[in-house]
């Protein structure tokens, strides 16, 4: 019994530490299942808590980081390197291969004790019994899901949801600033993926900021990506959507001091708003979840914007355009769901000259896209284009104005109405009950 080999797969171990080291995604579905513990390697077990204080720090834990930590101990360094060889995409089903061998060694253990205890003669039944209860409920407790819930649970949440109603307290999630929209979602909800779309020109980006001010005005924090903006253009669109200044006048204008002092108001009153940026993560998917991950293990954030779906870079070689566009969309949507929070991603309309009122159906590259989504808002200027609104709008003016389609609105139904779009400064704004009627004679 001294001499038995405790059950282990040394390889499932490196394969498990090799993926959290040079892929960027692994540690954060690796680490609900897996402790330090359950490593059989000694070393194995000293690196996973390595990785695991890197991660405390707010540090990815890559192989650059890790072999730091060992500087001077070319054995540790060697180990590293032959851990460095075993990667694979099945790290996961590795990850649940080294928790199982863990539980069997714990098996063995109680199966040790329980030996003794049961030729033991001071020891008494009732307590031999009760020891092994604990030992296997502790087993048990170590490897569930803490996210867990009962019906009984979920529907007390449905009744309480249901007071609030009753009460007219609506708004339940991230406040959007438009009523209309809060009314029938209660606001940007927690897992829920949000496509805004909209041909160019339409104030998708726009849009979007709108609801990210919104948001962190209330102290909600929100992470941006962009691939088309740097922080500094996406800064200066929300001090002139809250200055009335141009952002263009902002960026490459001299200003008079007329207009300094009402930027330097704008910015006080905005104050130190948590809306935080990752131009380094911008290049393609994988690095933008991954830094969702670090932003919401570092700030808590509510929500983050990506802008926008069509120039991610996916990896996905062996995936035509579509099928890419459809996987990156499940993917930010698993992610919402898994980190429990809402994520915004803008996409391209394809034209259409004829008729620029937007649909579902014109969603660039995939449809897959808003299958992917809980909501899909469509953006529609007909200014733009010299164009009157179409039914039920008709009477409304176009001027200054746009329309907010919910094409798509799992649970919440669908929705249309006018908002105000100031130009010159990319500005949405609700207009409540008062919209304005067309004054001047209609267009096409």
């Amino acid at each position: 019994m001294e001499n038995r080999i405790l059950p282990h797969n040394e390889d499932s171990e490196k394969i498990v530490l090799c993926s959290i080291l040079l892929d960027v995604n692994a540690f954060a579905e690796v680490k609900p299942i897996i402790t330090s513990e359950m490593f059989y390697n000694s070393f194995h077990a000293e690196l996973y808590e390595n990785i695991l204080n890197l991660s405390k720090e707010g540090k990815a834990p890559d192989i650059v980081l890790l072999s730091e930590k060992y500087k001077g101990n070319t054995n540790a360094i060697l180990k590293i390197a032959d851990i460095s060889g075993f990667l694979s995409i099945d790290y996961y089903d590795h990850a649940l291969n080294v928790q199982e061998k863990y539980i069997r060694r714990l098996l063995w253990k109680i199966g040790n004790q329980l030996s003794n205890d049961v030729l033991s003669h001071t020891k008494e039944t009732d307590a031999i019994l009760g020891d092994l209860q604990r030992s296997l409920s502790d087993i048990q407790q170590s490897v569930s899901q803490s996210s867990i819930a009962t019906f009984s649970d979920t529907v007390k949440e449905v009744y309480k949801q249901i007071e609030n109603n009753l009460k007219g307290e609506y708004l339940t999630g991230t406040d959007t600033g438009f009523y209309q929209i809060n009314k029938v979602s209660g606001g940007l909800q927690k897992s829920d993926l949000i496509i805004i779309a909209g041909e160019t020109s339409q104030g998708k980006t726009s849009l979007a900021l709108s609801f990210i001010v919104k948001a962190a005005k209330t102290g909600e924090g929100v992470a941006v990506y962009s691939m088309e903006m740097k922080r500094i253009q996406l800064t200066t669109r929300i001090l002139s959507m809250n200055t009335g200044i141009p952002s263009s006048e902002i960026l490459s204008s001299q200003l008079d001091m007329e207009h300094i002092e009402i930027l330097d108001k704008g910015v006080g009153r905005l104050g130190n708003l948590p809306i935080y940026y990752d131009d380094n993560s911008t290049s393609n998917i994988d690095k933008i979840i991954a830094s969702i991950r670090t932003m919401k293990q570092k700030f808590d954030i509510s929500g983050a914007v990506v802008d926008y779906l069509q120039i991610l870079n996916v990896n996905q070689k062996a995936f035509n355009k579509e099928q890419s566009m459809g996987d990156a969309a499940r993917r930010l949507k698993n992610l919402a769901k898994e980190l429990d929070i809402w994520i915004i991603a803008l996409s391209q309309l394809n034209r259409n000259e004829t008729n620029p009122v937007p649909n579902l159906n014109r969603l660039r590259d995939s449809g897959q896209i808003a299958e992917a989504a809980d909501i899909v808002m469509l953006v529609y200027r007909p200014e733009y284009y010299g164009r009157s609104y179409p039914e039920p709008f008709t009477k409304y003016s176009t001027k200054g104005t746009a329309m907010i389609d919910i094409a798509k609105g799992r649970n919440i139904g669908l929705l249309k109405f006018i908002c105000a779009f100031d130009a010159k400064t990319t500005h949405f704004k609700d207009f409540g009950d008062e919209v304005p009627e067309v004054e001047e004679e209609r267009y096409f």
